[in-house]
């Protein structure tokens, strides 16, 4: 077959029903990274690496050279040359949290939709990139580059994966990472992560806050949040709850038992990048909470979620937005909360930033603003912002292809979410989904439309071969 004659569309419909099996056999493993059962031969826990296995395990079946690297990340490789082409794809999931209507990891096809955790983000791209890889193959298809199809088991979390991969084998000279949208993303924002630590005295008031949880990942936004109040007066928080509840966008519920007060309220998840299109239930909770009599460590707790935290996707409240012509505007994410009366109180707050700001500079304008409390600032070792020029050839081939094949128009993009394609000087994020498609990563009923997979499956075909024929 001469690439003349190529008709990538009909060549991706033909692997179809092969595809989906395969993508609903990686699907229905439970890859949620997990410390408490992390070992040295699973160093993020059993389910990542049984999703590793079972995606290498693929390309060992179709012919392809493969390697396991620790069991942290693995490869599979086609071709050969002189340059190194990336295209890499992660199996761990996020925690799949509340409001399921169907199992999470036991995939359904409704209504054209895979409904599954890790059908968008990213095993439905990922399996449609791999699938693209062997169209290649199958199709004995010349190549003068070495292609590397790579998988890392922790994206969702620190990287540990990929990093470990990376120090042990050769990083690629450009690629992409299939873990975002059409038609590119050639910019990401920086990632940095501050944590605030109270003290949790809870004696000495009307109400003393017992526990307040909420969160599941800095990268996530909360969708319930609960708080248990030990009270002299309960029926004054149970009283007030439905008024606040009036014109605000969560819902809740309160129970009483004896002089314990419980207060559950519900928001709504979205990627941690997006933080505006979700509902964090938590800062919710505390603003509600935060107009009753608790002690100074429960009070400087809520105070700051209240004050500096909530309803603030921006920043502004910390001092810390900022607009880039190119990359856009900060975001801000408070993600994770704990408060264990008599133990500590804990906030994890995920920034990603555009150019003009330092991650040094963001940790310097929470130590000034919250310098009236009695907190603990402490922050972890974020990700600079990336950006490969538009007029880069690896830019200006994947938009032509993304063009040709869809008619649509193509222009460069800069996310907020964090992809491997940073991984790469000359590294991108590149679909899957398209500009109509209907974000649900980080969500429950998380799913990926089966034309959308197939639709990236024939764009990420003819994408590589133009870049390693």
């Amino acid at each position: 077959m001469t690439e003349q004659t190529i008709d990538w569309k009909a060549e991706a419909a033909k692997r179809k029903d092969a595809f989906l099996k395969d993508l609903f056999d990686l699907l229905r493993i439970d890859s949620v990274r997990d410390d408490n059962k992390a070992t040295d031969e699973a160093p993020v826990g059993p389910g990542p690496k049984e999703a590793l296995e079972a995606f290498l395990a693929l390309g060992e079946r179709d012919g392809f050279i493969t390697k396991n690297v620790d069991n942290w990340a693995g490869h599979i490789e086609y071709g050969d040359g002189d340059e190194l082409m990336g295209v890499l794809a992660h199996v761990d999931v996020v925690p799949t949290g509340t409001g399921w209507e169907t199992d999470p990891f036991e995939p359904v096809i409704k209504d054209g939709r895979i409904y599954a955790r890790g059908s968008s983000d990213d095993k439905g791209p990922g399996v449609a990139a791999y699938y693209a890889l062997k169209m290649i193959k199958d199709m004995d298809l010349p190549v003068s580059k070495k292609v590397r199809f790579i998988i890392g088991t922790d994206e969702e979390s620190e990287w540990k994966g990929i990093k470990h991969y990376l120090e042990t084998e050769p990083q690629p000279d450009f690629g992409f990472s299939p873990d975002a949208t059409f038609p590119i993303i050639n910019g990401e924002k920086g990632n940095a992560t501050v944590f605030i630590e109270t003290k949790a005295d809870g004696t000495g008031s009307t109400h003393e806050l017992v526990e307040f949880e909420s969160g599941l990942r800095p990268n996530m936004v909360p969708q319930d949040a609960v708080a248990v109040v030990k009270s002299s007066n309960p029926a004054e928080i149970e009283s007030s709850l439905n008024a606040f509840l009036d014109g605000v966008p969560v819902k809740g519920v309160v129970a009483v038992d004896g002089d314990k007060v419980t207060v559950e309220i519900t928001g709504k998840a979205a990627h941690g990048s997006k933080p505006a299109s979700g509902v964090n239930a938590a800062t919710y909770l505390a603003r509600f909470l935060s107009d009753f009599d608790f002690a100074k460590d429960a009070k400087t707790f809520l105070e700051v979620i209240t004050l500096y935290l909530h309803d603030d996707p921006e920043g502004k409240k910390l001092g810390i937005d900022h607009t880039d012509a190119v990359m856009g505007e900060l975001t801000s994410n408070s993600g994770v909360f704990s408060y264990k009366a008599n133990e500590s109180g804990k906030i994890t707050v995920n920034m990603r930033y555009p150019q003009g700001l330092t991650e040094e500079g963001i940790f310097e304008s929470f130590k000034a603003k919250l310098s009236q409390y009695d907190v603990e600032l402490s922050k972890t070792e974020g990700k600079e912002p990336h950006y490969v020029p538009a007029n880069d050839p690896l830019v200006t081939t994947l938009l032509d292809v993304y063009h040709r094949q869809t008619g649509l128009e193509a222009h460069e993009m800069v996310i907020g979410g964090g992809t491997y394609g940073r991984l790469m000087e000359r590294g991108v994020a590149y679909g899957a989904m398209f500009p109509d498609s209907i974000d649900t990563m980080h969500q429950a009923n998380e799913f990926m439309a089966v034309d959308d997979l197939m639709n990236a499956m024939a764009i990420y075909a003819e994408a590589i071969y133009e870049l390693v024929k």
